[in-house]
């Protein structure tokens, strides 16, 4: 999976790779390989499973919400991710956030501060 990735970034991409410590994410070949390729790792602490609770509350959303919904052709996948994530931070409310979307939320605690 990783050399495909690899394969694709472009001189100017620096994606960060957030994993669990799987032994394989832990190799020193593995850490060897992200940093070759300008991949920041970043895991979750031993014994922590909130540190991946807000990704995967967002992965569960998009499966749900988008992925399990259609089918999709590699490029047209892109363009429909890149419009979900606009709706989901500019669009989507959540009763957590009085209603509002993550960025209407953002703007209005800025204006009471």
């Amino acid at each position: 999976m990783l050399d495909i990735a690899f394969d694709r970034l472009e001189s100017k991409d620096s994606p960060i790779l957030h994993s669990d410590q799987g032994w394989h994410y832990q190799m020193k070949q593995s850490s060897h390989d992200l940093n070759k390729h300008n991949i920041t790792q970043s895991m979750s602490r031993i014994g922590n499973c909130l540190d991946n609770a807000v990704i995967e509350n967002f992965f569960g959303l998009l499966k749900s919400e988008l992925l399990y919904l259609q089918e999709f052709e590699s490029m047209h996948f892109k363009q429909e991710l890149e419009e979900y994530i606009h709706y989901y931070n500019h669009q989507r409310i959540k009763v957590k956030l009085k209603g509002m979307s993550p960025v209407d939320y953002r703007v209005h605690a800025l204006k009471a501060a």
